[in-house]
């Protein structure tokens, strides 16, 4: 007859310890945030779940889709985009205020092609829609394009 009082399973389960050396690979995180300066100020840039859906749902599109199709986007979706990921940190922008920071981008050298490759996609790339190593990748096509130009 099988004693069944106490003790639980630690006498029916041998506990072999091991010791073991585990490694810890550095985790690799996104940067928080693509910074975008104008007239010297660094606006911070990234797009949260909500302001994904949100202006997913104004265009009827994945943003993906917005910015990859038939070459450079609207400047009207870029600078959508660029002010919902500038909400989080810049509460209430209006998207006449982006304008303004465009023409002034502009005034100091800027252009579509260059707001699209060293912007809009870095800002997309710690958003997390593609993984560093892609995102770096499509920057470089960008500025290969850019020079195309």
């Amino acid at each position: 007859m099988v004693n069944t009082i106490g003790g639980g399973l630690d006498e029916e389960i041998m506990v072999q310890k091991e010791e073991k050396v585990v490694e810890f690979e550095e985790k690799k995180t996104r940067r928080p945030c693509h910074y975008w300066t104008v007239d010297g100020h660094d606006y911070k840039l990234k797009l949260t779940t909500r302001t994904i859906e949100q202006v997913e749902r104004k265009y009827g599109r994945n943003i993906l889709t917005l910015v990859s199709d038939d070459g450079v986007p609207p400047l009207s979706v870029m600078l959508t985009i660029i002010q919902a990921a500038m909400t989080k940190w810049e509460h209430g922008i209006s998207y006449h205020k982006i304008q303004d920071l465009f023409d002034k981008w502009v005034e100091d050298g800027g252009n579509q092609v260059t707001f699209l490759s060293e912007i809009v996609m870095p800002t997309l790339a710690v958003s997390g829609f593609f993984t560093e190593k892609q995102g770096e990748s499509m920057q470089e096509e960008m500025a290969n394009m850019d020079e195309m130009l």
